[in-house]
């Protein structure tokens, strides 16, 4: 297990918090760095250690934690150093019916907390620690739903790693060393038709999603033809080796507007792993047999960052 950091246990008022347990209270905020903001936003990015203490001090039992990414537009200005090995804008994926888009974004703030009031004062202090050196790009308030499931019904994030597996998965290691210690971040917001979801049966439902509803069980693989989303979803490589990532989906919504979403966001050690998977079902395996979890689910965003460790983090405001 050599060749990336050790894994060490999240605790609350952390950055960088990969691996964090799922928190009853998110918020995924993407914002644009204005022309002249390069100085506040790497200022900001590095004192983040310091706020997010004086924040989470008033709770601890609220398990503060925030990531920060950095896209590749403003990586080599604002943090000073080489490109991650991998970092590159969204790469938009093109099926024959669905199409996962790239919007815009420089910055991600990945914010978590037992409490939706300890969430809400971390990120108005730095909105307006930002001010007009960025503008929101996406602002997206998540909730934990019940047992962890989304709200087509399924348990979220069942295939994570754990433990000493976080890191494997998740951080780059001595393939990338200036970059060791940090994560490539994908995110993506969808939206869901319940309406046309919930006119499925269960059982057409689970053979969507690879999985029973109620007890979360996985299905067998189909031999040929369409697959199941959790198959889709799963990454081999040529060496025949599955490689995991680290999913951080929330559900959103608003229903007096009839709103129902996913937000997702993974982490990875490497950024290909999460192409691949959107390849897979976005153009299908084989091409032609997409994911049929997209027919009712819809991608408004897709953007991609680096998150550096928290050393990384801490040393931008040197």
């Amino acid at each position: 297990m050599s060749g990336f950091p050790l894994y060490a246990p999240v605790v609350g008022g952390a950055t960088q918090a990969f691996g964090a347990p799922l928190t009853a209270n998110a918020v995924f905020l993407v914002a644009t760095v204005r022309e002249g903001g390069i100085d506040t936003a790497r200022s900001v990015l590095g004192g983040i250690s310091d706020t997010i203490k004086a924040v989470a001090f008033r709770d601890p039992t609220s398990t503060l934690t925030c990531t920060a990414g950095i896209g590749a537009r403003v990586w080599p200005e604002l943090a000073r150093l080489p490109l991650p090995a991998e970092l590159r804008p969204f790469t938009p994926v093109m099926g024959a019916v669905h199409t996962a888009p790239a919007t815009a974004g420089d910055l991600l703030f990945h914010i978590r907390a037992e409490r939706a009031d300890i969430v809400f004062e971390f990120e108005r202090q730095l909105v307006d620690a930002l001010g007009d050196a960025v503008t929101v790009d996406d602002e997206t308030a998540g909730f934990r739903s019940f047992d962890r499931r989304d709200l087509l019904g399924f348990v979220d994030g069942t295939a994570n790693p754990v433990g000493i597996e976080i890191a494997e998965a998740c951080l780059v290691g001595d393939e990338d060393p200036v970059h060791a210690g940090g994560s490539y971040v994908m995110t993506q917001k969808y939206v869901h038709p319940l309406s046309a979801w919930s006119a499925l049966s269960t059982e057409a439902q689970e053979a969507v999603m690879g999985r029973t509803k109620a007890d979360n069980i996985e299905l067998a693989d189909a031999e040929d033809g369409q697959k199941a989303h959790k198959t889709l979803a799963t990454i081999v490589d040529d060496a025949g080796a599955e490689h995991a990532i680290q999913r951080d989906n929330m559900p959103f919504g608003r229903p007096g507007a009839g709103e129902f979403g996913t937000y997702f966001l993974g982490y990875s050690r490497h950024l290909w792993v999460m192409q691949r998977m959107l390849e897979r079902m976005f153009i299908g395996d084989p091409p032609g047999l997409h994911d049929r979890l997209l027919d009712f689910s819809t991608p408004l965003t897709g953007s991609v960052f680096f998150a550096p460790s928290a050393e990384a983090l801490d040393a931008l405001a040197d």
